[in-house]
């Protein structure tokens, strides 16, 4: 049997992608692993990189997705983007965080709410 929080966790991820495909952008990396940790998804618009870090709670009971990228968690995502981008990337391009927090939508689905540029 699969880890709940797992499938709830990969159902935002996919609603995430899914947003970020709609508006334009290509998926570049999903899921992308390193001892380190791991980076959700990685897009790109318009010569930009975008590093995105999926939220994704079934309720607000312990507070909103958002609130879940602490300090510590930026910067750790900061260093997997740098070896993100040395193994991937050309120099030049330019770089963003966001972070998509990820609730149900009420009607089955998940809503997406995308902070661009959050950090």
């Amino acid at each position: 049997m699969s880890d709940p929080r797992r499938v709830v966790g990969q159902q935002g991820e996919d609603a995430a992608a899914a947003w970020y495909e709609a508006a334009g952008y290509e998926i570049l990396d999903r899921n992308w692993r390193v001892r380190e940790g791991e980076l959700d998804l990685v897009v790109a618009d318009a010569g930009t990189v975008v590093f995105c870090e999926v939220k994704t709670r079934r309720g607000d009971a312990f507070g909103l997705p958002a609130e879940a990228v602490t300090a510590r968690k930026q910067q750790r995502l900061r260093v997997l983007a740098r070896q993100w981008l040395s193994a991937h990337a050309p120099s030049s391009a330019l770089l963003r965080f966001d972070v998509a927090a990820v609730l149900p939508d009420g009607h089955g689905g998940w809503a997406v709410e995308v902070f661009t540029d959050a950090f």
